[in-house]
């Protein structure tokens, strides 16, 4: 704030600077014509009676200062004695007879002497009775003030001053207040930010303007809320991951002590819970491992080029026979001049196998599930549809979010771990692909895989 209050005074100052100088030479400037335009007028109305009285321009210029003397005070147009030598204060204006003969010198000029015709033509013409009997010229714009008129613009001067003060204290107030709305914003932003580092992540601040600030505004304001979804999300993560812990290890805990103290007897069945438990523990513990890799760009793909619809067929095989067992048909659908795509076949099964065990779990008897691959001009689209519950549009943007399930009250036994749709994004987009769903409630659901087919092998590259 200080800096832009600075940077507004030091432009205030040296605008004002500035007007106060051009002002001071146009009112001066213009004094001084006004001036020499008085002295000219008096000076001609002299210099005419003058000749009106005599005739002629003989003793002009000693009528002239003995005039001024009887007017009493110094003659400001004071000139050089007949015959003497230029020097001294010089008379304002020159006065020419009709030939160009200097009658009445000043600056420049002594009695006698010629007056080039350019400076004749510059001239002021004398006429008297109809008859040009003369020419006034004025050589110099050099102005001769009396006290009074130096009075006059040192006044004129301290206005000026006066009025360049004021306005530097207006330009200065203004400037404060400007300084303050300006940055009432970044004092909030800043005010917000350090609650926010403190760990207060709700903050939000007021966008008042449309600008630039505005938009500043509105950014902090979405960083802040997804801080705040992020931590939220964090914390029932964490919650989520030991509640799906705690579930299975309670289990395995309860049947180990019984088994222990005799109250159990150790029979298949029992051994038979147990390893469902443990495999479970290593299911979430395996998800979590597979995520947090591909948050570290660490996914190791072994990248093959594979035609999409063998994959299908392969976890087809692997899922039909639990889709039958529900009462769903499970197909294949292969749409014409499909390329290659070139994945990890087994990180690839597990994405889609992810999604057929999710549609089985979602599809009641007499449903079916499509495993449908196409061209498309992005590459390759794999889609798996379902004629299932299908998803409330509310739930769409948040469907792939770590431990999101659609129905809370889901466990793991009966909803999966929540990390399945989590995987199947994190494992796409290491492939370079992108994932999308499609939903309507009653409808069905249909997730879209779409993957990059391979860059053509240059021809220069093939070994031959």
């Amino acid at each position: 704030m200080a800096k832009l209050v600075l940077a507004f005074l030091l432009t205030s100052v040296a605008g004002m600077a500035l007007a106060v100088v051009f002002v001071r030479y146009s009112v001066t400037r213009g004094f001084d014509d006004y001036v020499v335009e008085q002295q000219r007028s008096g000076f001609i109305t002299d210099v005419t009676t003058y000749y009106e009285t005599t005739g002629s321009w003989n003793g002009v210029d000693r009528w002239l200062q003995a005039r001024g003397r009887r007017r009493g005070g110094p003659l400001r147009n004071q000139t050089i004695p007949p015959g003497g030598p230029a020097g001294g204060p010089p008379l304002r204006f020159v006065l020419a007879d009709p030939s160009g003969t200097v009658v009445v010198p000043a600056e420049g000029y002594r009695p006698g002497d010629r007056v080039p015709d350019a400076e004749l033509t510059r001239g002021l013409p004398l006429s008297v009775n109809g008859q040009v009997v003369g020419t006034v010229i004025t050589p110099s714009r050099t102005v001769f003030r009396d006290p009074g008129e130096e009075r006059y613009l040192a006044r004129t001067d301290w206005a000026l001053v006066g009025a360049g003060a004021v306005s530097v204290v207006i330009a200065l107030s203004l400037g404060l207040l400007l300084a303050r709305v300006i940055t009432r914003p970044l004092r909030e932003l800043t005010a917000a930010s350090r609650r926010i580092a403190a760990g207060d992540l709700s903050q939000q601040v007021p966008v008042r303007s449309q600008d630039e600030l505005g938009l500043l505004a509105d950014q902090f304001n979405q960083m802040s809320a997804d801080l705040a979804k992020a931590n939220a999300l964090r914390r029932q993560m964490t919650a989520d991951i030991a509640h799906d812990l705690r579930t299975p290890l309670t289990v395995i805990a309860g049947y180990l002590e019984a088994l222990r103290d005799g109250v159990l007897k150790a029979t298949p069945e029992r051994f038979t819970t147990l390893h469902g438990e443990t495999q479970l523990l290593l299911r979430l513990v395996e998800d979590l491992h597979t995520l947090s890799r591909a948050d570290a760009g660490e996914l190791a793909l072994n990248l093959q080029i594979v035609a999409p619809h063998q994959l299908l067929e392969r976890v087809a095989d692997t899922y039909r026979h639990v889709a039958e067992r529900e009462g769903i048909e499970l197909r294949v659908e292969t749409g014409a001049h499909v390329p290659a795509v070139e994945v990890d076949p087994e990180s690839l099964v597990r994405v889609l196998g992810n999604l057929v065990s999710n549609a089985i779990r979602h599809t009641p008897s007499g449903g079916g599930i499509v495993l449908r691959t196409s061209a498309a001009v992005a590459g390759v689209q794999i889609a798996v549809a379902d004629t299932g519950d299908g998803i409330p549009p509310e739930h769409l943007p948040s469907i792939f979010e770590r431990f999101y399930r659609v129905d809370p009250s889901r466990t793991q036994a009966t909803g999966g771990s929540g990390l399945g749709l989590a995987i199947v994004k994190s494992l796409v987009e290491a492939h370079h692909g992108r994932v999308s769903v499609a939903s309507a409630p009653g409808e069905g659901t249909t997730f879209t895989l779409t993957l990059p087919t391979p860059a053509p092998v240059p021809v220069s590259t093939v070994r031959r």
